[in-house]
């Protein structure tokens, strides 16, 4: 590998594929140490994956064999760890528009390309405003229920038609303020994202629970993008809290907020998140 321009700028690999993303090394750094610190106020970083593990093996069984078996009673328990659709989703909770969503995300499940069957899922639902977190609810199935096969694909992540998301707080360049990243939004993108991201993590002494690691690096950016905005978020999706490790913590549905049908809201939190809220779902739908 040839040198490279600016050392600051981090590329993890000698074999380029096709997508090609330039990601700043500095900012990496930054937001895995703050982090690492930030975590041992909530438990240590070992009960957060620990939790993030869990989270998983619940979304595999209630999603396995084309979400046959699953249940509006479980989906609403499911959605306390998906806070972009929690608050928006009432309207499926039960009834026809249940079977109808369930039907899709049967469909969203099966096998094909996978871009393709996110595109399906979003056109199974009205193309409004309202429904912009449908995508964000296929890419939770996907990435929460088969975490080795796709990556972490939420709008917050990446934006393309909003130019925003992690890629852009982490994106190599000396004016990203002022500029629009030409990265498609998109499978192969997400996938090249997660490489590097892990690729970084490995080079800095991570060995375990790396997709872990790099869902929660990618939370601690979007998370420190949050909370220098201020009030416009505080005041939108997330509760006042002015400590940002809770934004981490919420943008991976580890802040325990229970969902509830037609009134799908969030619950104020005046101390840390307490992660038994998760040991008790996984009680409740019979995985503990």
């Amino acid at each position: 590998m040839g040198a490279r321009a600016n050392p600051s700028a981090y590329y993890p690999g000698e074999i380029d594929l096709a997508v090609r993303l330039d990601l700043d090394g500095e900012r990496l750094g930054q937001a895995l140490s703050g982090m690492l610190a930030s975590a041992e106020a909530h438990g240590g970083i070992e009960k957060i994956v620990e939790a993030l593990n869990l989270k998983t093996e619940l979304f595999a069984d209630a999603f396995a064999d084309g979400a046959k078996d699953l249940t509006p009673e479980n989906f609403l328990k499911l959605l306390m760890f998906m806070p972009t659709v929690r608050r928006r989703v009432g309207d499926y909770l039960e009834g026809a528009n249940f079977l109808h969503m369930k039907q899709a995300i049967g469909e969203l499940l099966a096998e094909g390309d996978t871009d393709e069957r996110i595109a399906r899922f979003t056109a199974a639902f009205p193309a409004s405003k309202r429904h912009r977190w449908v995508r964000d609810l296929a890419c939770e199935i996907l990435h929460n229920s088969r975490r080795e096969l796709y990556p972490l694909m939420t709008r917050w992540v990446w934006d393309h038609k909003a130019n925003s998301g992690v890629l852009r707080e982490i994106w190599f360049a000396d004016d990203v303020d002022n500029m629009l990243i030409d990265v498609a939004d998109n499978y192969a993108t997400f996938l090249k994202l997660r490489e590097e991201l892990a690729g970084y993590l490995t080079d800095n002494g991570v060995f375990r629970d790396v997709p872990c690691y790099v869902d929660l690096v990618c939370a601690q950016v979007y998370a420190g993008y949050i909370a220098s905005q201020g009030g416009a978020f505080l005041k939108a999706d997330f509760a006042s809290e002015q400590d940002s490790f809770l934004f981490v913590l919420r943008l991976l549905g580890l802040d325990g907020v229970q969902a509830k049908a037609a009134d799908v809201s969030a619950r104020e939190d005046d101390d840390a998140i307490d992660l038994s809220d998760i040991m008790t779902t996984s009680r409740l739908m019979g995985n503990a």
